[in-house]
């Protein structure tokens, strides 16, 4: 089996979208990754010295920049092929960290300072040529180095089946399947020997109307650049028509928020390499 695109898979040719401002300046809009999550990545280190990690296709570091954060981490460095996403994680916080380290271009061809006795992924491998980049990752990793794989996102949501509407009429990839999963891939390709999991749920995360819209313009396949105006301006009218019956007004009587579960897992186990 190939790296070689199919319709469960995100087309490959949209990963060229994080390059645009507007899509990393949106990503700050993305929930959050539940506190858990990191107690969970936190576990995965043991007691391996030095605590080195790697997060690929890192983005503007929405899991790199609380982790080192914690202060368990001695060096983190994060990869991400787009120098807008990195430059946005550079500006939000926690992004000018000493033991963060921000490196721009694909994972399987940057220079890495390993070993790293953990690597992390979050909502990135898909992206990825998955040979090449799993075999980096077996050599990068030390002899107890652990890959994790973290998936997140809104849980339950009342309006799903509205919005999957909305979503499939401007989608640039209306054909993927948002129950792809890269783990079953990887594994299936033994490319990825799984030894644990975790899911996570954090409950209750409150989330202006506005910011709910615009996340979805930090992914891919709803990027505003890859859109007219006008369909933009329609999509948003939409989303917002959905969700506006679910939302209070705040304390303060200044916007209308929502209230939302995050769901989050974290997988782990061990790269291949396979030639």
């Amino acid at each position: 089996m190939t790296d070689s695109h199919h319709p469960r898979r995100p087309r490959p040719d949209l990963v060229t979208s994080f390059e645009h401002a507007g899509v990393a300046n949106a990503y700050q809009f993305r929930p959050p990754y539940p506190t858990e999550v990191f107690d969970v990545l936190e576990s995965l280190l043991q007691e391996q010295e030095p605590t080195n990690v790697l997060d690929i296709g890192a983005g503007e570091g929405a899991l790199a920049r609380p982790l080192i954060g914690r202060g368990r981490v001695t060096r983190l460095d994060a990869v991400d092929s787009s120098a807008a996403m990195v430059a946005a994680g550079r500006e939000r916080p926690g992004g000018g960290h000493p033991g963060l380290h921000w490196i721009v271009g694909a994972v399987d061809r940057v220079e890495l300072e390993g070993p790293y006795c953990l690597a992390t992924a979050g909502a990135s491998l898909h992206w990825m040529p998955w040979r090449r980049t799993m075999a980096t990752l077996a050599g990068v990793l030390g002899e107890q180095g652990l890959v994790a794989i973290v998936e997140h996102g809104y849980h339950h949501l009342p309006w799903r089946n509205e919005l999957n509407d909305v979503i499939a009429n401007h989608s640039r990839n209306p054909e993927f399947d948002p129950r792809f999963s890269v783990v079953e891939e990887l594994t299936e390709r033994d490319l990825f020997r799984k030894t644990g999991e975790h899911r996570v749920i954090l409950e209750s995360f409150k989330q202006p109307v506005a910011e709910y819209v615009e996340q979805f313009h930090s992914t891919a396949t709803l990027a505003r650049e890859l859109m007219p105006s006008e369909e933009a301006e329609a999509f948003d009218e939409a989303v917002e028509n959905i969700v506006r019956p679910y939302a209070v007004r705040d304390e303060d009587g200044d916007e209308d928020v929502l209230s939302v579960e995050v769901a989050a897992s974290v997988v782990w186990g061990r790269a291949v390499a396979r030639g």
